[in-house]
């Protein structure tokens, strides 16, 4: 029976010891709010536009693929830009690019364009995996970058439609 004191001691410092470690993911408020991509807004419809062309249909989600050259980001080359659709309205754009020093143009271009992320004293900004968001009133930009496989992957949002994507998920399965 003595044991269940010390227990309870060694759970209450393991609680107090998982306060003091800092976020891997670092998040910063959007400054500009662009309230689409590349003046689309979100909602559109992206069917008719002559700069995209249908690359991947779903029941409820399509992908558009750019017909001409792909944009940087800054300085950045990227390795492809996809925008999506939830029932037919904008709501998604997923941004891939591979390389350490073009994960750095992106991630200067970002910070430069919609502000600073928003570092905590201590808190991990370099290693294998890394996450770092930006919020504003109606767009989410999610950047996530795998160190080991200097690879990154670019999420801009709608706030209000992107989880929209969750309810065409199966509840039974992946």
């Amino acid at each position: 029976m003595r044991l269940a004191p010390a227990l309870g001691i060694l759970v209450g410092l393991g609680w107090f010891a998982a306060l003091l470690v800092p976020p891997i993911a670092s998040s910063g408020n959007l400054l500009d709010d662009p309230k689409g991509f590349q003046g689309i807004v979100w909602g559109s419809a992206l069917t008719s536009s002559p700069d995209l062309a249908l690359s991947e249909t779903g029941e409820h989600v399509n992908g558009y693929d750019l017909k001409g050259s792909l944009p940087p980001l800054g300085d950045a080359k990227v390795e492809s830009v996809r925008f999506y659709t939830y029932d037919g309205a904008f709501a998604r754009v997923i941004i891939r690019y591979r390389g350490k020093t073009t994960h750095e143009q992106v991630m200067l271009y970002l910070q430069t364009r919609f502000g600073p992320i928003e570092r905590t004293p201590g808190q991990m900004t370099r290693g294998l995996n890394q996450q770092y968001n930006w919020r504003g009133p109606d767009t989410e930009i999610n950047l996530t970058y795998d160190g080991r496989g200097e690879r990154g992957f670019v999420f801009v949002e709608s706030r209000t439609l992107a989880p929209r994507f969750n309810d065409s998920l199966s509840e039974t399965g992946y």
